[in-house]
């Protein structure tokens, strides 16, 4: 393998994702089309002051697989992440921190220097401090360009692949001919094993042409997978279950599909050989249509995989705290906080084969598409030469 030219197509790919997912990502109507946020903070202070607040499920796992504007750490500690809004009036810069009222650790409104803002279901809007609520006109022409949560993993996992990948780089070239040593030895078998059994078994004879960006999407999906399960700041977050994230990756492999698409693949597309006329008719409306469903097949496969297995081992540590009924059955609590936290264990194992299962299939799917755009019809080209003679 060429590491130079895997390294500078690396360089080049992990910018792409980097603002282009950046692109999406930023945007809280992205974000609840994701996933609905938490009821507000504040809502939730004042039930708990007059004692009348439960437990509910739902919004505390919603609330973590959820992208947010700042980063929970541990209790009531957060840390605040930057906000960017473009309005009508001009941009403005603020911390998070300021939805947050240090004392009580409710959500406030912030007064700016064009308007007042606030977190609403997890979506800065402008707030009307004298109706008490949202002023629809001006949120409309809002434009929300904070660095989020996701953002920030985003910035982790990019930084992280180049240190690795631009190490191991140097590593070979150094080292050229003699065995992997430290991080090399965890790396060369999975670059192997995309090649060997993912892209040359896919692809064919022009698998060389694909393996930057295999090797980079797996890598990115599996370590951005692995970080998801790490319940402490830099991980936690539920990247590649933002629906988002899913999307800029599928459409990544799409575009490179259509690109690389030949004549035989595009004749096939559009005008089957040996079809008739009447079946065509049919059969073409099928096979475009299946040209775009396949980037969404890998956008929702990825997404509700990696955000179903977060929502099952949360909802198994729920238990503990539903069956505890806020303290009045704490024996029950206990009980099953040993069945819960059992299964929640076996989940984060169960999510660890999935972190790299995901990656696989979505290389081997990425792989198989692009094999179809490049293979070449031999059948066709034998017969047209036979017909000639």
């Amino acid at each position: 393998m060429n590491y130079k030219a895997f390294r500078t197509q690396l360089l080049v790919l992990a910018g792409f994702l980097l603002f282009s997912t950046y692109a999406f990502a930023y945007d809280p109507d992205a974000v609840a089309a994701n996933m609905s946020s938490t009821t507000s903070q504040s809502t939730q202070t004042s039930a708990a002051a007059s004692g009348d607040e439960k437990f509910n499920p739902g919004e505390m796992i919603m609330h973590h697989i959820a992208d947010a504007h700042d980063w929970h750490i541990y209790g009531h500690i957060h840390m605040p992440l930057p906000v960017i809004l473009k309005t009508d009036k001009g941009f403005e810069f603020f911390s998070s921190g300021n939805f947050r009222n240090h004392d009580t650790h409710a959500e406030q409104p912030y007064k700016g220097t064009h308007y007042t803002y606030a977190l609403h279901h997890g979506k800065i809007v402008v707030w009307d401090e004298v109706m008490h609520k949202e002023n629809e006109e001006a949120t409309h022409h809002l434009l929300d360009l904070s660095i989020t949560k996701n953002v920030i993993t985003l910035f982790i996992l990019v930084g992280l692949m180049l240190g690795i990948f631009l190490t191991v780089a140097k590593a070979y070239k150094k080292r050229e001919g003699q065995a992997p040593k430290g991080i090399q030895s965890f790396v060369e078998p999975l670059i192997v094993f995309i090649r060997d059994d993912v892209a040359k078994t896919s692809i064919g004879p022009k698998y060389q042409k694909f393996m930057p960006y295999l090797l980079s999407v797996f890598f990115f999906i599996f370590f951005s997978n692995l970080l998801g399960l790490i319940p402490f700041f830099p991980g936690g977050a539920n990247f590649t279950g933002n629906i988002a994230v899913a999307m800029v990756l599928a459409v990544l492999t799409f575009i490179i599909t259509v690109i690389n698409g030949n004549g035989h693949y595009w004749r096939h597309l559009f005008a089957m050989p040996g079809v008739p006329v009447g079946v065509l008719l049919i059969l073409t409306p099928i096979e475009i249509m299946g040209l775009f469903l396949r980037p969404f097949v890998l956008m929702i496969r990825l997404f509700a995989n990696i955000s179903a297995g977060h929502i099952i081992a949360l909802a198994f540590y729920s238990l503990i705290f539903l069956f505890a009924n806020g303290g009045e059955s704490a024996g029950a609590g206990y009980g099953v906080s040993v069945l819960s936290i059992a299964f929640t264990v076996f989940m984060m194992f169960m999510e660890l084969l999935v972190a790299f299962l995901q990656a696989y299939v979505f290389t081997l799917l990425s792989a198989i598409y692009f094999g179809s755009a490049v293979e070449e019809h031999h059948h066709e080209e034998h017969a047209d030469h036979a017909h000639a003679h």
